[in-house]
């Protein structure tokens, strides 16, 4: 079995998410991927977060009864900090035979060195499934350097370019801006009946 790892806060669940899990789950022949709700990452201790409550209603709601998707609590049932490393160690003690193939963008790609104990990341994934815009390249030689291993361990994902983000949905949630239609409409509905980000009545 080959389980995708797809982790995040998910402020909130978008289109662009599910896009690129679906094509994760297709391009790297996984059993299932799954989706892990981090409370609160400590590279964002700074920033607004959505309560949990309100991002697990919504990511629920996103993954509906597909059954590629499995949403994990791994990081919801334990106290902080939540760092990626020790989140693979629970999990490979959790999916013991399973190939653990850790799903990131690009651009977290070229941070990992920057993230806490790397080395041991690297170690404990037997893969990494990188999301790559199309026109994007990766110094696999000056990461290697930097993080031995990690070359032989990580697979392309081509995904189609999607230019949304979280941060762009909840802005556009409270300037009042139609947003529905970058989301899945359970999610639409969950954040219209708690009124999440919203500074005024939405469309």
């Amino acid at each position: 079995m080959q389980t995708g790892i797809f982790g995040g806060t998910f402020d909130p669940p978008h289109i662009a998410h599910l896009i690129l899990a679906a094509e994760a789950y297709a391009q790297l022949d996984l059993t299932k991927v799954l989706w892990v709700l981090t409370p609160r990452p400590p590279h964002k201790r700074d920033q607004k977060i959505t309560p949990v409550a309100d991002r697990l209603a919504m990511l629920s709601a996103a993954l509906g009864d597909d059954p590629a998707f499995e949403l994990s609590h791994v990081d919801l049932d334990r106290p902080g900090p939540h760092y990626a490393v020790d989140t693979l160690k629970l999990l490979r003690e959790s999916h013991p035979g399973e190939r653990l193939i850790y799903l990131m963008g690009g651009d977290s790609l070229e941070d990992l060195p920057d993230w806490h104990d790397p080395q041991g990341f690297v170690e404990a994934c037997d893969g990494l499934g990188v999301m790559m815009r199309p026109e994007s390249e990766i110094d696999l030689k000056a990461l290697d350097a930097r993080l031995p291993g990690i070359g032989q361990k990580i697979e392309i994902i081509r995904a189609p370019v999607l230019e949304m983000s979280s941060t762009h949905v909840r802005e556009w949630i409270a300037q009042g801006r139609p947003y529905r239609y970058y989301l899945p409409a359970a999610v639409y509905r969950v954040i219209q009946e708690r009124s999440i980000y919203m500074n005024k009545v939405q469309i």
